[in-house]
């Protein structure tokens, strides 16, 4: 091994096979800064350009290439499958509780044999070391990184997503977890495909990671880690934005926005849209091509909170019956798809055109010495524009982003909802915002529904049919479950105790993409934002509610008032819109029900908490709303 500021690794405690990994290595490089792990990401010659190549049966293959911009790196992938998160990439490789496939029932061997070719092909690479805390500064475990020097780009965004910390900062440690880098393997080993590899014990986590897209491994990877923690210690870090709303009358609202991929977590922290008169299109009457527009005159201030990862530790819980939220993350994972022409967002464009340091972009179209732009996304093969683009923003860079931990006033939901018409219904008939008991929340968190268009994952063949032709696919359990490592019963129990213990929290549901026959995209999430906040805390009358037509959505707002504008009663009840009618809202009904029944069985077994069971028997027996509120009661 030849030593590039290696000394630091004697205080870290690993197993005798890694450390002969290290001393095997023909160079160990620990950078001292970021700056220093930035300009090997370029390869030897510092750029302008760099391909990440591996030798794979003796031929060389081109994972990446890296373009050096003024503003970042550019990191663009041949293939456009690599430039998403494949949803079914996670193998379990130890004998751990897990409803995840395990390595060996798919590939018919342990994993031990793969685990010892990985480490011996790591022995021949010149390699980075880089330490991080997972779950971000604050309350983050040590945890450990080695990868090819070569691709020290994705070292860089694994701690650009952490934050940069030192082997002198940690001390002597443990890693509670280890992710290891091989990409070659995804061709020798597992057939072109994106594969992470999970291997717990009672102590330390390892992933293995037979990619570069580092969206399942350095991103998700790392929610797997804690998740893990989380559920040995009986917390939860949730799938899920927040935001503190200042309105301008200077009332604070918190509210933490849960819900599949693409179901508006990163758009809870973004400002209202408004056309170029100011107005705020609400949404369009694609029946009729109709717009329907809104005038605000002051908005409410955003100050995000979170983006995507949340903990829910408990040294930050302040036991006043609201959770109480903090980043697990120092940087950002932003997909910019919805940015496709200057001034979209202005905040988010200052942000990553004049960084304070050069940021890592994915999927940009970025050329060597110019500016990489947001907007400018990667062509697929199909010549469209790449769903997934994505830039890594330090959180200190975003416009007023709160620091401290925040205890949460309301939790709402978001599910993408298709188009649903008279001549094609869908279960797209979801208000504008709907009221739940905590006992519904639950249900749809065990659920959680991905609709019309996810843009941030690739799909297989069934679930691409499944949701082209109006139906529904389940990302299970808090929207997290795709990163889980366990089991659903365990995360259901887990996820309803936090909601039962959290009492004086506000639960809603809210639409995005489509109400009905309108398209709104995310205008009803931002307006729902801006509604609850004027309330203060999310307040809602009793006599301010009525039950909606579909149980499952609970309660709606009788009215619903911003600036002395009244929101249109057919986006409340979209069965009086005159393009649905209540027989089409009454046949999308039915398709939830019957979705919702059927992901629900698999929870009704001995391990689920008897109050689970009780709320789950309400659903399948089609209960009125009011019999999930004598379970759990409603806050308002």
């Amino acid at each position: 091994m030849t030593a590039d500021l290696t000394l630091d690794l004697s205080s870290v405690h690993l197993a005798r096979d890694v450390h002969a990994v290290l001393d095997a290595s023909p160079r160990v490089i620990v950078p001292q800064t970021r700056a220093e792990l930035y300009e090997l990401a370029l390869g030897p010659d510092g750029g302008p350009t760099f391909a990440v190549e591996y030798d794979v049966d003796g031929a060389p293959y081109r994972e990446a290439d890296i373009a050096r911009c003024r503003n970042g790196l550019a990191v663009n992938y041949p293939e456009d499958y690599m430039r998403r998160r494949d949803p079914d990439c996670m193998r379990i490789a130890d004998g751990l509780p897990t409803d995840k496939p395990r390595y060996r029932d798919v590939y018919g061997e342990d994993f031990d044999p793969v685990r010892a070719e990985t480490l011996a092909w790591l022995a021949t690479q010149e390699l980075v070391v880089v330490p991080f805390r997972a779950g971000g500064p604050a309350v983050g475990y040590p945890s450990l990184a080695i990868c090819p020097a070569n691709a020290a780009f994705f070292a860089l965004t694994l701690v650009d997503l952490q934050g940069w910390v030192t082997f002198e900062e940690l001390g002597p440690f443990d890693p509670r977890s280890i992710l290891y880098v091989a990409p070659p393997f995804r061709h020798t080993r597992f057939g072109g495909r994106q594969v992470v590899v999970h291997d717990r014990s009672e102590r330390l986590h390892e992933v293995w990671a037979y990619n570069l897209y580092p969206g399942p491994s350095a991103k998700k990877g790392v929610f797997s880690v804690l998740l893990d923690i989380g559920e040995r210690e009986g917390w939860l870090t949730a799938h899920a934005s927040s935001v503190r709303v200042t309105t301008p009358y200077e009332n604070e609202t918190v509210i933490m926005h849960e819900g599949a991929s693409g179901g508006g977590k990163s758009e809870m922290c973004q400002e209202i849209r408004r056309e170029d008169d100011g107005r705020i299109l609400v949404g369009t009457n694609v029946v009729r091509d109709e717009p329907y527009h809104l005038t605000l005159g002051e908005t409410s201030a955003l100050a995000p909170v979170t983006d995507d990862m949340t903990l829910c530790h408990p040294s930050v819980q302040g036991g006043d019956g609201r959770l109480t939220v903090s980043d697990a993350e120092a940087g950002w994972f932003v997909r910019v798809d919805n940015l496709t022409a200057y001034g979209e967002d202005v905040a988010l464009e200052r942000a990553v055109i004049e960084p304070d340091q050069p940021l890592v972009f994915l999927s940009i179209d970025g050329v060597p010495g110019a500016t990489a732009l947001p907007w400018e996304h990667t062509l697929d093969s199909t010549g469209r524009r790449c769903p997934n683009p994505r830039v890594v923003i330090p959180r200190s860079s975003i416009k007023n982003v709160v620091a401290e931990p925040q205890p949460v006033d309301v939790r709402t939901f978001g599910v993408r909802m298709p188009l649903c018409t008279r001549d094609a219904p869908t279960y797209g008939i979801m208000g504008m915002m709907h009221v739940v008991p905590p006992a519904l929340a639950w249900i749809w968190r065990l659920i959680a529904p991905r609709g019309d268009k996810n843009p941030s994952i690739g799909e297989s063949a069934d679930v691409t049919a499944a949701l082209a032709h109006g139906g529904m696919v389940a990302e299970g359990v808090g929207s997290y479950w795709p990163f889980s490592t366990g089991t659903k019963v365990a995360a259901a129990n887990l996820l309803l105790r936090q909601l039962v213990e959290h009492d004086r929290t506000r639960y809603v549901l809210t639409p995005n993409q489509h109400i009905g026959a309108y398209h709104v995209g995310f205008s009803a999430e931002w307006l729902t934002r801006e509604y609850l906040a004027r309330r203060g805390g999310g307040r809602i009358r009793r006599e301010q509610l009525a039950p909606a037509r579909c149980a499952l959505f609970g309660y709606r707002p009788t009215e619903m008032k911003l600036d002395g504008q009244q929101i249109r009663p057919t986006l409340l009840q979209p069965e009086y819109q005159t393009n649905v009618g209540a027989d089409a809202y009454d046949a999308g009904a039915a398709v939830l029900q019957g979705f919702f029944a059927h992901e629900l069985q698999q929870f009704r077994t001995d391990d689920l908490d008897p109050l689970g069971r009780e709320i789950i028997d309400l659903c399948l027996a089609g209960a009125p709303v009011e019999a999930y509120e004598e379970l759990t009661p409603l806050h308002l």
